[in-house]
């Protein structure tokens, strides 16, 4: 029996303003409205509101759920203040990564937003690491909505439809708001290199906030508009940003991953030692970003040559709607990572001139 295919609360509204639905992760989710590039470049430039509903949201409260965290996090959160999210890693005991996820700190309690393919397996994680410690962990995923709202006129428009003030939220802060009475997070945060939050809200009433937002089929919004998760993917492309699955997996530590930053080697955590050993060893190889001749796309698992022979694999390529240019992320030899490096992707029966470029390819103007 094939498996049943999640919907979030936003399908039926979705469908009704002209989606194209695909199965993600075990949900229908819309790839595009508009269209791909359409939706970029109005992301890149005004504001989108991306359905994230998929990914998953826990709920976790004890006295030792901080210790906890700590524990199971490369990042260190001890002493955490309320009000913050911090991206970081959830490892196994070789350093490979279970996902990446974000983690707030509430005042009664912690969040975790994780990604929906992975929910699963984090849930089980947590309650296996978790047996001999005060934690409780609760799978809010169904009982919620998120949205993401991107875009360097977010912050305007957000404000301007919701009747609320969002300025005083910084970059990986996030507040708690009353709408219609009822308790709504909203996060500086987002995955498109662009300005923006992203919203949880209880699932029953996010079909009365997304027409605030975005107005309705018959009568749309003028600047805010929906837009799918094949935007969302050229866009964290354009930002360096990764995704797992692709820059990072189970067979892929954190610093080899090009996310050193989100790691404390100063703290112990279940996966520091085989990281430690590898930061002092130097790591074999790295992350890096391609920029390609011509327009031909270089796919995930796309040989990289140096020199005649490989030298690596690509990971995630797209043609950059805003640089107008064809880049890719790609794992390659250390002695091949040097910015400026002649390289050649295998594209088709041919292979195609690129050069190690500084990742991100995009940041947003300040």
């Amino acid at each position: 029996m094939a498996e049943s295919i999640l919907q979030t609360p936003l399908h039926d509204m979705h469908v009704e303003m002209g989606g194209r639905m695909v199965p993600f992760a075990g949900w229908s989710m819309p790839v595009q409205f508009a269209g791909i590039t359409q939706e970029h470049i109005h992301t890149r430039t005004a504001c989108s509101v991306f359905d994230v509903s998929h990914m998953g949201r826990l709920k976790l409260t004890g006295s030792d759920a901080e210790s906890f965290l700590n524990r199971l996090c490369t990042r260190n959160l001890a002493g955490a203040e309320v009000g913050r999210s911090y991206y970081t890693h959830v490892c196994r005991e070789d350093g490979g990564v279970l996902d990446d996820v974000i983690v707030s700190r509430f005042e009664s309690h912690w969040g975790i937003v994780c990604n929906g393919s992975n929910r699963e397996k984090i849930l089980a994680w947590l309650e296996k690491q978790g047996e001999a410690v005060e934690v409780t962990i609760q799978d809010e995923t169904f009982g919620t909505a998120m949205l993401a709202i991107q875009g360097p006129r977010t912050l305007e428009l957000a404000q301007e439809a919701v009747d609320a003030d969002f300025s005083s939220i910084m970059r990986y802060r996030f507040k708690v708001f009353e709408l219609m009475g009822i308790p709504i997070a909203v996060y500086r945060s987002g995955y498109t290199g662009e300005d923006g939050f992203e919203v949880v809200v209880p699932a029953g009433i996010v079909k009365m906030l997304v027409p605030r937002l975005l107005g309705t089929k018959d009568k749309p919004h003028p600047v805010i508009k929906p837009a799918g998760l094949g935007a969302r993917d050229t866009l964290r492309i354009e930002a360096g940003m990764p995704l797992y699955g692709h820059e990072l997996s189970e067979e892929i530590d954190s610093l080899t991953g090009g996310q050193g930053w989100c790691v404390d080697l100063s703290k112990d955590f279940i996966g520091c030692e085989p990281m430690r050993a590898l930061k002092q060893n130097g790591l074999p190889r790295h992350l890096v970003g391609l920029e390609l001749d011509g327009r031909r796309i270089a796919r995930q698992d796309f040989v990289v040559y140096g020199q005649g022979r490989k030298v690596g694999e690509v990971t995630s390529g797209t043609l950059s709607p805003t640089l107008g240019k064809s880049i890719a992320m790609a794992f390659v030899a250390a002695e091949s990572a040097e910015m400026g490096t002649e390289l050649e992707v295998g594209i088709g029966n041919g292979r195609v001139a690129s050069r190690v470029v500084k990742l991100p390819f995009y940041k947003r103007p300040k």
